[in-house]
């Protein structure tokens, strides 16, 4: 046995160990990394050219963190760079090591949501805040790391690990809004006081909710439902947080803030702990200071505002409809198009008829952008609309008739947006991004390809084109560099010719100048900016530059469309969505500004004023490279935590520990579970137990000694298997455009020793050794609205063909599924008809040359799928394999209830957060070749799901369902299940 095990790990290893030998040699990954004393930054080529600035912004954020925080890394940050989305994101790790992800492109600035400032920049201060956060530790935490040999990355395999992530890492178990604001808040006042906490959008977002009479939420009602039901979904987080902070550090001190965040000696594990102890009163009590506060300043605000005439405006619909990208009204109908993102109703672009109110859905949106929601542009003669998809990824420029609703992709993976579309010859402009430059490109009719026009240097981007009704003219918004934004109008021609000097510019500092649009004679163009404070309309004058207010508002316009008699559609700010509406553009003389929360903390607390991080050019990142070359995975493989476990064996509890191993980026990882079931009635040949798990990229392999786990404790549905098991297997996406998946997957296994089969508890298997493989494909492309908790239309499929050999036989089978998907009018509901079924050839006498169904499936405790009863072999309302056949075939029909969201119901650290019914009924027909073996089933059945957060970022789900078989002319007894989903 020893030599087999011995054998079979150097099998399961020989794949890794080619893949790591051909990436040292030839760097195969496309990957390089430059190791300094406190980072390793790893690249995807071609982005080496970001290598310098990606470490001197690095260095100079860290010495702030350092300084400020008291912050001593306990490892280097590990940065990756990549480029697989058209806008730049950022995301922030802490377990079980420090990890930066940038996606390189540049970032969407709509509605100011973002800063101004150069994206590293602004980037690393806000990121390498929250890396800062979770790995600061005290005596306390250090003690716990050095125990399990690292920090604890909470795995649902091993939910004691819960535990030890509170333990290792107590302050990444806090809510999403303490997170992001005191990065927000932090972030700004180190870019110089150019951020969210001194934002338009943050003071637009508050005031409108005073305006309204808007109800705020608390920490609670935040964390239940303000980040799943609202319109803004998870960015209220951020602006709750941002507000929260910033009001904190004008109330009482910066410092006081920075106590707060910080994990010094005897300070409090858990942060409202820590609150009460630096400021002296429960958080919910200043909460709700801040809201008084808040109400108080912003009523102020709004009689500012309104000192001088409000631009009055009507409403051309009589609801709010969410996010809205850019629109097209069609004067003559009355209907607007545009891209739309409405709570309950999966992303779209539509028609809304502005004279009855009704909403015609003309194709759907794939990855829509929160604010911007799609690139749009519109043909009016043709009817046609244009629009992009994969918006998170590589951008597809797609077009739709709005007459017939037909839609059709252009450009797939062409990454361009901010499309214009030039009337006069009916091309399209647009910018591309990729390897983190921009670059403004010319796609001729009939939109088959695309030219590049100018490529502009890193920092500089355009965005928000437009086109004159002449088609002499192009104009845009452009970033610069430092920050800077312009409004600039270039000739075409001379464009296409080469030639980016501007006709005429104007410069509006810090603030961002929005979908500027060309008036119908050309002479104007009109867009939003918070220039004073609010976001209004304005109109510049190409001729002259000059620049006039043609709106004072308090709720806020946005993306103007001038009409023909002069009128504009804007959409109007509410607490609730946008609104479209129409206003007549009046030049404004006198508009009064308001006073921002940031402004009025700078002017009590000058401190933060010095915070300003230097920039990237006052490091010399020469000085820093320690060792530089190809990133091999397997080079980078060590050990991440080790810690105790129990694990279920055949009714019986055992102990034992884990190991984790992985590289920094988790491309190659090893875990290694060794446990021991003393007693318990077990034989003495099963009390070992051992399982060895591996992945490099797409391969993946396993090695297994009486395979134990922690959810056999719980029942019924057992995991654990007596005897040797030898498995691996390559997963290989054909195409990875989420949310569309296509996916190639083989993978064999040897059993040695067993006594029932390994895929089906309650059936012994009359033999000791079994051989089998399998290949197949699975394939998905299904969708979701804002709010939902379950998929809402779409399909899946998958089919599987495999051999299995025994002494003596070797049955083949095929099995798959295929669900398809309708989203319903009501509400985040859905219908569902989900088909499987199954053929084996071979003698139906042995064991393997069947199926078997049966049972929901779930455990009392679980950590797999919540409605098991979707599986291919479950079938509630009979035994776990109670049903055999050597074929099968089974339809369901299945309805998902619109869930309901509870905001009030338990403590920000363990709420519940909504609750989803679903009921379905299916019938199952086995040996449908033999009519002398055939038999019929059906069932009905019922599962209510309850989420429950836990430590504010793991869900735990109840289940109750409940089920009737029918089958043999009789009804079973039925079957109840309940069950805990652990995260």
């Amino acid at each position: 046995m020893r030599n087999r095990l011995a054998c079979l790990a150097l099998a399961l290893l020989l794949p890794h160990a080619a893949a790591a030998g051909e990436a040292e040699q030839e760097n195969s990954l496309g990957m390089s990394f430059i190791d300094t004393p406190d980072a390793r930054l790893i690249w995807f080529e071609p982005l080496d050219y970001l290598a310098p600035h990606v470490i001197r912004t690095y260095t100079n954020s860290l010495g702030w963190q350092r300084r400020m925080l008291g912050w001593q890394p306990s490892e280097r940050t590990t940065l990756l760079l990549k480029d697989q989305s058209d806008y730049g994101t950022v995301a922030a790790g802490t377990m079980p090591r420090n990890r930066l992800t940038f996606d390189v492109s540049p970032i969407s600035h709509e509605f100011e949501t973002y800063p101004a400032s150069e994206r590293f920049y602004s980037w690393m201060n806000h990121e390498l805040f929250h890396v800062a956060q979770g790995d600061l530790a005290n005596e306390d935490d250090e003690r716990y790391r050095r125990l399990f040999l690292g920090k604890v990355s909470p795995l649902p395999a091993y939910p004691e690990s819960l535990l030890y992530s509170f333990l290792t890492v107590p302050r990444f178990n806090v809510p999403r809004w303490y997170l992001e604001g005191g990065a927000v808040f932090v972030e700004t006042w180190m870019g110089g006081g150019l951020g969210r906490a001194q934002g338009g959008y943050d003071e637009m977002v508050f005031r409108a909710m005073v305006r309204d009479g808007a109800r705020f939420y608390d920490p609670l009602g935040l964390e239940s439902r303000g980040v799943r039901s609202d319109f803004q979904v998870g960015v209220n987080a951020y602006l709750y947080g941002t507000r929260f902070v910033t009001y904190l550090a004008h109330r009482y001190s910066p410092q006081q803030v920075l106590a707060w965040y910080r994990r010094d000696p005897g300070s409090e594990r858990h942060y409202a702990d820590q609150f009460r102890k630096v400021f002296g009163l429960p958080l919910e009590q200043a909460w709700q200071e801040w809201i008084a506060f808040e109400q108080e300043f912003q009523r102020a605000n709004l009689d500012a505002i309104r000192k001088h005439p409000v631009t009055p405006y009507r409403r051309l619909v009589d609801r709010p409809l969410g996010n809205i990208s850019r629109v097209h009204y069609d004067e003559a109908t009355g209907v607007l198009y545009g891209g739309f993102r409405t709570p309950g109703v999966v992303d779209f672009v539509g028609a809304v008829d502005t004279k009855n109110g009704t909403v015609r859905r003309l194709a759907d949106i794939k990855r829509a952008m929160l604010y911007k929601v799609t690139s749009f542009a519109f043909d009016p003669a043709s009817g046609t609309a244009f629009y992009t998809t994969d918006n998170f990824a590589l951008r597809d420029l797609m077009a739709v008739d709005v007459r017939t609703g037909e839609s059709r992709m252009l450009l797939e993976d062409a990454r361009i947006g901010d499309l214009a579309f030039n009337p006069v010859d009916r091309s399209l402009l647009g910018v591309r991004h990729a390897f983190g430059y921009a670059v403004l490109v010319h796609i001729p009719y009939p939109y088959k390809e695309w030219k590049s026009l100018h490529l502009f240097p890193y920092g500089v981007v355009p965005y928000d084109l437009d086109v004159s009704p002449d088609g002499k003219l192009l104009s845009a918004s452009v970033s610069e560099v430092n920050g800077d934004q312009f409004l600039r109008v270039w000739d075409l021609a001379s464009v296409v010719a080469g030639d980016m000097k501007p006709k005429s510019e104007f410069r509006f500092g810090q603030s961002v100048p929005e979908s500027f649009t060309f008036s119908r004679d050309g002479r104007y163009l009109y867009g939003s900016s918070y220039y004073t404070g609010v976001s209004n309309i304005f109109r510049y004058e190409v001729a002259t530059g000059d620049v006039e207010a043609v709106s004072n508002t308090d709720t806020d316009f946005f993306r103007p469309v001038p009409l023909a008699d002069g009128r504009l559609v804007v959409l109007a700010y509410t607490s609730s969505g946008f609104v479209p509406a129409v206003i007549d553009p009046v030049v404004v003389k006198d508009a009064s500004a308001i006073r921002f929360l940031g402004t009025a903390l700078a002017e009590k607390h000058p401190e933060v004023t010095k915070w300003q991080v230097d920039p990237p050019s006052a490091v010399d990142d020469e000085k820093l490279v320690q060792r530089r070359g190809p990133y091999d995975p397997f080079a980078h493989l060590a050990l991440d935590n080790a810690f105790p476990v129990l694990q279920g064996y055949k009714g019986a509890i055992g102990v034992g520990y884990q190991f984790n191993f992985a590289d920094p980026l988790g491309f190659a990882t090893l875990g290694i579970t060794a446990a021991v079931t003393p007693g318990q009635g077990i034989p003495s040949n099963e009390r070992a137990h051992l399982e060895i798990r591996g992945r490099y990229l797409e391969w993946w392999g396993s090695l297994a000694w009486n395979r134990s786990d922690f959810y056999d404790i719980f029942g019924p549905t057992k995991r654990s298997r007596k005897g040797f098991a030898a498995k691996g297997g390559y997963e290989h996406f054909i195409i990875y455009d989420e949310p569309r998946r296509f996916e190639f997957v083989a993978q064999a296994a040897f059993y040695d020793n067993i006594d029932t089969l390994p895929y089906a508890q309650n059936i012994e298997s009359g033999f000791d050794r079994l051989t089998e493989a399998e290949v197949g494909l699975r394939y998905q492309d299904v969708r979701r609205s804002l709010g939902a908790v379950d998929d809402e239309k779409g399909i899946r499929w998958t089919a599987f063909a495999g051999v299995q050999h025994v002494t003596g036989e070797t049955p083949w089978y095929v099995r798959g599924n295929l669900d398809y998907g309708w989203d319903l009018p009501l509400r985040n509901s859905s219908l569902w008809l989900r088909t499987a079924g199954g053929y084996a050839s071979g003698n139906p006498d042995i064991s393997i040359s069947n199926f078997y169904l049966g049972g929901f499936g779930n455990n009392y405790v679980d950590s797999r799928e919540i409605k098991r009863y979707r599986d291919m072999f479950s079938y509630p309302g009979f035994g776990i394999d109670a049903i055999s056949g050597q074929s099968f075939v089974r339809p369901m029909l299945e309805w998902n209830i619109t869930p309901y969201v509870f905001e009030s119901v338990g403590t920000p650290a363990f709420h519940l957060a909504w609750m989803r019914p679903a009921v379905f009924a299916s019938a199952l027909w086995t040996d449908v070749e033999s009519s002398s073996r055939r038999k019929n089933y059906a069932n009905v059945g019922a599962q209510v799901d309850f989420d429950v957060t836990v430590l504010h970022w793991y869900p735990m789900t109840l289940s109750i369902g409940y089920a009737i078989g029918f089958g043999d002319g009789r009804r079973s007894n039925g079957e109840w299940m309940a069950s805990l989903k652990i995260m």
